[in-house]
């Protein structure tokens, strides 16, 4: 059947937005060559999204080219303000943006668990009201949609944040305070890994893949999987919780509450600080994620024997977990993700690889992570922009 008059407004109008976000400020004749719409169509939607407030003239597109014609409209970003938090178990990182994702304001606090869930609490949302104020007066009141990142599960059934043993209690804590202190705006929570890979597929190292499993390695060790372009979570929202995969050489199995005999104990950060020492790789500094990361990052820069030795274990190590994950899911394509991912790059990856190819009969190409660390706090401002424009686009 035809659509009516204001279904097809309708489509029109997401169909430019989406065009002036992708491509930024066009022109109405740009608008028209892009859309196949017709100039009095083209016309009208232009005068409908700038009354509406959507969009607003930017400039012109030329010297040579004055008048209506040469106006170049772009989205009005002011018109909502976004939040990004990555929240860890020592702390916590914000920023806030525009409606277009033009980052305004960006904070890092560490925090202490031990001094309670509600100073704890109280700490997270003072980061993200001082994010908020660097990126304009009126950016704290005016927060339409705050995403979070978080390690844990989400339910998927009420997207709240699940009691993980091991995890701070003020990081289930957080999402109602925020709720509670900005009630105008949408605060949403996801797992940290799943918002990895959405960056990593949107912006990084899996944008021409709609299948692919990221390995995520910091300082613990998660998994995404996105098949034919749709994230899964499962049926608790566990989907990737490769941490507590029983592998051979950890000499232990793991249990309900503890992962440390699951491939956890052979690809986390204070796993691989001991693989390193082994080798004789000092380490400085505390063996976090960004810890392991500069560990694997010298013994790529090195190049010499024990380095090379240290990269082709850890290497072993990985393709244990990688291979269990493709003989069940066949994706394809596996991206080594987070800070460890990103540093290990091609010469990781490329080991990972070529044991994973005499392993499994299923082809799958290894790509290093492109955003490392910074792919959580990227994953979750993508979430919010989605969000935000989803219902600030609609008819």
């Amino acid at each position: 059947m035809p659509a009516s008059p204001s279904t097809a407004r309708a489509i029109n109008d997401r169909l430019a937005l989406r065009l002036l976000q992708q491509e930024g400020p066009l022109t109405a004749g740009q608008l028209k060559q892009l859309t196949g719409l017709s100039r009095p169509t083209v016309s009208d939607l232009v005068e409908r999204l700038t009354v509406s407030g959507l969009i607003r003239v930017v400039g012109e597109s030329g010297e040579q080219r004055r008048g209506p014609n040469a106006r170049l409209y772009g989205i009005a970003a002011d018109r909502a303000h976004l939040a990004a938090l990555d929240v860890r178990t020592g702390g916590v990182l914000v920023l806030v943006s525009d409606l277009v994702g033009r980052v305004l304001g960006e904070v890092a606090v560490p925090i202490d668990a031990g001094s309670g869930t509600g100073p704890a609490v109280e700490q997270a949302v003072a980061a993200v009201e001082e994010a908020a104020h660097k990126a304009g007066p009126d950016a704290w009141a005016g927060l339409h949609t705050v995403g979070i990142g978080a390690p844990g599960l989400v339910d998927p059934a009420t997207g709240d944040l699940r009691d993980s043993g091991g995890l701070p209690a003020w990081h289930r804590s957080l999402v109602a305070a925020l709720q509670g202190r900005l009630p105008k705006a949408r605060v949403t929570v996801e797992n940290e890994t799943n918002l990895a890979a959405l960056a990593e597929q949107r912006e990084g190292a899996a944008r021409d893949r709609d299948t692919f499993v990221l390995l995520w390695l910091g300082h613990g060790v998660g998994a995404a999987v996105v098949l034919d372009g749709r994230l899964r979570r499962g049926a608790s929202g566990g989907t990737g919780e490769i941490g507590f995969l029983p592998v051979p050489g950890t000499g232990s199995l793991p249990s309900a509450t503890d992962c440390d005999g699951g491939f956890h104990a052979l690809a986390g950060a204070a796993a691989i600080g001991a693989l390193a020492r082994e080798h004789g790789l000092a380490a400085s500094g505390p063996l976090d994620g960004p810890g392991a990361a500069r560990l694997v990052a010298q013994a790529v820069t090195a190049g010499d024997d024990p380095a090379a030795r240290f990269l082709d274990t850890l290497a072993d190590r990985l393709a244990i977990g990688t291979a269990a994950v493709t003989a069940i899911l066949d994706p394809g394509c596996v991206v080594l993700g987070g800070e460890i991912g990103q540093a290990g790059g091609e010469a990781l990856a490329h080991r990972v690889g070529a044991r994973l190819a005499r392993m499994s009969p299923l082809a799958t190409e290894v790509r290093p992570g492109a955003l490392g660390g910074a792919a959580v706090l990227r994953g979750a401002l993508l979430t919010a922009r989605d969000h935000a424009q989803d219902e600030l686009f609609a008819p």
